[in-house]
């Protein structure tokens, strides 16, 4: 499959938007160490609304593009720390409107998928726990978090931990574990039940809410907003996880690029030892670099979007495609950084903050050594299997 002129139309304006409304946003009062106040999220999204670009990669029916039409388009909004913020392309929100028109009833997304769509409302994705008590982190299966159906009610207690923006959120999934597996449901924020413990001050900032400590103490959920089965938990995060690890590959390859594009300027601009910096081999070879790593990257992405495309869950290539992104764009933000200096981890340009976001980036998700070993673990049994 490839993309149609219809993506490319869509690309083409929401890259003009991000380009021409969003970016001048960048240097916003409103841009706090957990991220964008909300009122500087609806301002921006009521300018997509305007714009024509909001939810650009779900069509006015529903439908989504293909993984192959979307990478095109959310690598445009991914131009600006704002563009997914303000076309309603961000994680959480992205992956949990994937879920949601995947596996959620029809009075589900009535309820709490249409105002995600709608960029009314965000949402938070409550699965992983402190690494103090030995909850979910890379694993999920180590999930402490417990539902006991009582009644026609669900009640759910546990701690979770780099919540992403779960301060100012509508619209909840919970992860918990019964007795017979993990389970979701969709919650109803703010909730009393649900109490952020802390706001954690991290490397990245560029999410609306930050990411949260947060306590769960006997939150009631009625048996209808519970996502699936009971059990089903982990079977939907696997539907999740593939393209929601891509989209993140899609948002920050667009934001590399950008920071490509501004070391460029610099390097062609500034004069060093009697002639531009990019003519000094050391300079000009660090951005030849980039756009190599930058086309691997692009490629490793459509790679993985075609899989998809094909209806295979994709997992072990969504592993992969998350490794070669995540390294091949943080080694492109470093040479950014490294090539302009002091401008570069300066915060005169949106480089440094490129080079801190994508840092982040290959932790979550999965760190790169997870899948790595999840990867191994492939290579093993394959060859097992040929040595019978």
């Amino acid at each position: 499959m490839t993309s149609t002129p219809c993506a490319e139309t869509v690309a083409s304006r929401v890259e003009a938007f991000v380009r021409e409304v969003v970016i001048p946003f960048e240097s916003d009062a409103r841009l706090e160490e957990h991220g964008p106040t909300d009122h500087l999220v609806d301002e921006l999204r009521s300018k997509a609304r305007d714009a024509g670009v909001l939810t650009p990669h779900i069509l006015s029916n529903g439908a989504h593009f293909s993984q192959l039409e979307t990478a095109l388009i959310l690598r445009k909004t991914g131009l600006s720390p704002l563009g997914p913020i303000a076309c309603n392309t961000a994680a959480p929100d992205e992956g949990n409107m994937y879920l949601l028109g995947k596996v959620a009833t029809a009075q589900q997304r009535d309820r709490f998928l249409t105002p995600l769509v709608e960029g009314r409302a965000r949402s938070a994705f409550f699965m992983t726990e402190p690494a103090e008590e030995n909850g979910a982190g890379s694993d999920p299966s180590m999930m402490k978090t417990r539902c006991e159906l009582v009644g026609d009610h669900w009640v759910i207690n546990g701690r979770k931990r780099f919540i992403t923006g779960a301060a100012g959120a509508q619209i909840g999934i919970v992860m918990a574990k019964s007795d017979r597996g993990a389970c979701m449901f969709l919650v109803d924020l703010p909730n009393p039940s649900i109490k952020i413990v802390q706001l954690l001050s991290t490397i990245d900032s560029s999410m609306p809410g930050g990411h949260a400590e947060v306590e769960i103490e006997n939150l009631r959920v009625p048996v209808e907003q519970m996502l699936g089965q009971e059990g089903e938990g982990f079977t939907f995060a696997q539907v999740r996880l593939s393209p929601a690890r891509l989209s993140h590959c899609m948002r920050w390859h667009g934001l590399a690029t950008r920071a490509q594009e501004i070391a460029i300027d610099y390097a062609n601009r500034r004069q060093a030892f009697g002639k531009q910096l990019i003519d000094h081999e050391g300079v000009g070879f660090m951005l030849a670099e980039n756009v190599i790593d930058l086309k691997q990257a692009e490629l490793m992405i459509d790679w993985c979007a075609k899989v998809l495309d094909s209806g295979a869950l994709g997992t072990v290539e969504s592993s992969m495609a998350k490794v070669a992104v995540s390294e091949a764009l943080f080694r492109v933000t470093d040479r950014c950084v490294q090539v302009m200096g002091g401008t570069g981890v300066s915060r005169e340009t949106i480089v440094e903050q490129a080079f801190r976001e994508i840092r982040a980036f290959r932790i979550y998700d999965g760190p790169t050594e997870v899948h790595k070993w999840s990867i191994a673990k492939k290579i093993k049994r394959e060859w097992a299997a040929r040595s019978q």
